[in-house]
């Protein structure tokens, strides 16, 4: 009898704990997809064809002059080295990470580019701050930044707006695009206690009065 009761007992704990390290590996993973640069889609930008969160969002901080240049520079560079030593096998230099990223001259660039496509842009915007953000508190941002890059290259790839008829500029998603939004849901941090606490109790089974009575005749 005893053994039961605290194999019943330590059930709830277990599960909170799985599901907060489920929660925190998802956070982390998802970081490092972004910080890294996997490539996860490609659509047309102001810096040319971008394919992860951190590249669009680069590209419009250094158009709009948001941030200082060393802030976009500290984004880029991690995914940089990992690029340049899966490739070349170089470290690329501080100095030439906008080049690589065909940044210098993303300032003259149309702003239409970004514009038509605000959904990709917003999404990259909160993707970035919730992979960071992720980091110290699990949280939705990075659900809402993935759903809303989503829904912009679903809305351009399957819907066609924006019309574009240039093939090389075609919308295209990477199947890493689907570890991203696993991850993105993943990394929602539930509180297994409170969703207990708030379950609604079930109904007891009541004796009829009529068969109280009779027992006790």
């Amino acid at each position: 009898m005893a053994t039961t009761t605290k194999t019943s007992s330590s059930s709830p704990s277990w599960s909170k704990g799985w599901v907060s390290n489920l929660s925190n590996i998802a956070s982390r993973l998802y970081f490092f997809l972004i910080i890294l640069q996997i490539p996860l889609f490609r659509i047309p930008c102001r810096s040319g064809m971008c394919s992860t969160p951190i590249h669009v969002t680069s590209s419009q901080l250094i158009a709009s002059e948001i941030f200082p240049v060393p802030v976009v520079k500290a984004l880029l560079y991690p995914g940089a080295v990992v690029n340049g030593l899966v490739n070349n096998l170089t470290v690329p230099s501080w100095d030439n990470v906008l080049s690589i990223y065909n940044l210098t001259s993303v300032k003259e660039a149309p702003a239409t580019t970004d514009l038509q496509r605000l959904e990709v842009l917003a999404g990259s915007y909160f993707s970035v701050a919730g992979a960071f953000i992720g980091l110290l508190k699990p949280g939705r941002m990075t659900m809402f930044g993935t759903l809303l890059v989503v829904w912009g290259l679903v809305k351009e790839g399957i819907l066609g707006k924006p019309v574009n008829t240039d093939p090389t500029r075609a919308v295209y998603v990477y199947p890493t695009m689907l570890i991203a939004v696993i991850c993105a849901f993943s990394s929602i941090k539930y509180d297994v206690k409170k969703v207990t606490r708030n379950a609604p109790a079930r109904p007891t089974a009541k004796p009829l009065k009529s068969s109280v009575k009779s027992k006790l005749k």
